[in-house]
């Protein structure tokens, strides 16, 4: 499977890396090596050592890098061996590093030419900043495609039938949708009218069980696998200005062609306190069953199905609701396709 390499792929919260040990995570079917290093910045490299091919993540830290738990070379955050204990350093004791930036609370990785890495073009979470907001975080591990994981997402109208005592209800079906793009960014709207809620959302919103509400969910999909929605609700016939939303975060880093790496949180401005704070892993926590105990089987189920065919030489019937989906998939095939021609060129 070609994955789209000149982008940004997260690569953990930034939580996940700390400044003692070692963490390794296996993105693109390729296993990296992520560590702070001394003055607290996170460095991202090969996890293979060149001399025997020993993963470097079963070594530890050391100043100025890390060091080979076989025979003990030493390697900083570019890939350069510091250190011989065998005498001087081979040429090509080098290991391939990759670039790195901290942002929204999240590691963010450049999987591609390096040249290119440019931190301006992550998609904006800013929603994620931890100076302005509180981000209740989550991870799992999905055995599916992280394509699988694109369309799970852009088509919500199957939360009326796989979540339907959680985020679900009868309306889903008559929702009023929309379908835009500018540049490479495609956004999938979804609003209901009238809707009858799950009693979780009614406690998130603060609004009366039983009250009928306009309902909206509105998503971001930028490439590779990134997600924002704007999810929210207000009382039928009140405008969307008095009603109440949250920003939840869904990103998919592909770490084979059929697992991936799913991170999604739920955010509030911390202007909100602790009532903020609360809130959010109360929704946070609350998500994670239907996404844990629903999504994950269905999706993996799936990719049982699917196998090694490619989506496309299956045929799959297309519904109204898979317009966003199908506008993301046609991006990213073309970005891919655009990038492998350049590579190509190159050669």
């Amino acid at each position: 499977m070609h994955f789209l390499r000149n982008v940004w792929y997260v690569a953990a919260w930034d939580e996940e890396i700390n400044s003692e040990t070692l963490f390794q995570r296996t993105l693109l079917n390729e296993s990296v090596l992520l560590f702070r290093d001394d003055e607290g910045t996170v460095n991202a490299i090969s996890n293979r050592c060149p001399h025997r091919f020993a993963p470097l993540h079963l070594g530890k830290r050391v100043a100025g890098g890390v060091q080979c738990p076989y025979h003990g070379l030493q390697f900083n955050g570019q890939g350069q061996c510091i250190h011989n204990p065998q005498g001087p350093i081979p040429k090509a004791a080098v290991v391939k590093s990759f670039p790195v930036v901290e942002k929204y609370s999240m590691i963010w990785i450049w999987m591609g030419t390096p040249e290119l890495a440019d931190p301006a073009a992550i998609p904006d979470f800013s929603c994620q900043d931890p100076s302005q907001f509180y981000v209740a975080k989550r991870y799992l591990h999905v055995k599916a495609n992280y394509v699988l994981e694109t369309d799970n997402i852009l088509d919500l109208s199957h939360i009326q039938f796989l979540h339907p005592d959680s985020l679900g209800s009868s309306a889903v079906a008559n929702a009023i949708t929309s379908v835009e793009q500018q540049g490479n960014t495609v956004f999938s709207k979804r609003q209901t009218v009238s809707d009858i809620l799950p009693e979780f959302l009614y406690r998130q919103r603060g609004i009366p069980v039983g009250t009928p509400v306009d309902r909206w969910i509105d998503v971001r999909w930028d490439a590779p696998a990134c997600m924002l929605l704007v999810a929210g609700s207000v009382a039928t016939g009140k405008p969307r200005s008095e009603g109440v939303s949250n920003f939840v975060s869904h990103i998919f880093t592909p770490e084979t062609d059929t697992t991936t790496h799913y991170w999604y949180s739920v955010c509030n401005p911390l202007s909100m306190g602790e009532e903020g704070r609360d809130r959010a892993e109360d929704f946070v926590t609350g998500l994670t069953k239907p996404f844990q105990d629903e999504d994950l089987p269905m999706l993996e189920a799936q990719q049982r199905m699917i196998g090694d065919a490619d989506f496309w030489s299956l045929k799959p019937v297309l519904l109204v609701g898979d317009a966003g989906a199908v506008r993301a998939r046609r991006v990213l095939d073309k970005m891919i396709a655009q990038e492998r021609e350049l590579i190509l060129a190159e050669a």
